[in-house]
């Protein structure tokens, strides 16, 4: 038996950015950042940010693209994906990524914003009911 899953929950670092694949499938990605504290031996504070890239396949992208933005505080949950190319110059790359399969909004969106990032479902119904059906949202 194996497992690999992931569960983050931090802060956008860039806004979701969506591009088609050539076969015609939307995938979103965008960054997130996790923080980390604890005390040292001397009993100092210390504290060290982790960066993780996310990509979001489909509906769920679409939605991630629509409702989260820089700043914004979100639950990720998903799998632990590595890719491997060569770039221009001929060397080797790779990247491992979070495939994103379930995301959770965790902030309000603050007073004067246009879009709804960081409500709840219930929120998202009420306010947006002709665009996103509550029963197509993956999670």
């Amino acid at each position: 038996m194996t497992l690999n899953k992931v569960q983050l929950i931090g802060n956008l670092t860039r806004d979701p950015e969506t591009r088609t694949t050539t076969s015609g499938q939307g995938v979103t990605s965008f960054g997130m950042a996790t923080n980390r504290s604890w005390m040292d031996a001397s009993g100092t504070r210390q504290e060290k940010a982790e960066f993780h890239n996310i990509i979001a396949w489909g509906k769920l992208g679409e939605i991630c693209q629509q409702y989260l933005s820089k700043g914004r505080k979100a639950y990720i949950e998903g799998r632990l994906q590595t890719r491997d190319w060569e770039d221009k110059t001929g060397g080797k790359r790779s990247k491992t990524e979070i495939v994103a399969e379930n995301m959770i909004m965790l902030d309000k969106a603050q007073a004067g914003d246009h879009n709804i990032a960081g409500a709840s479902r219930d929120d998202v119904r009420s306010v947006s009911d002709d665009e996103i059906k509550v029963e197509e949202i993956p999670f």
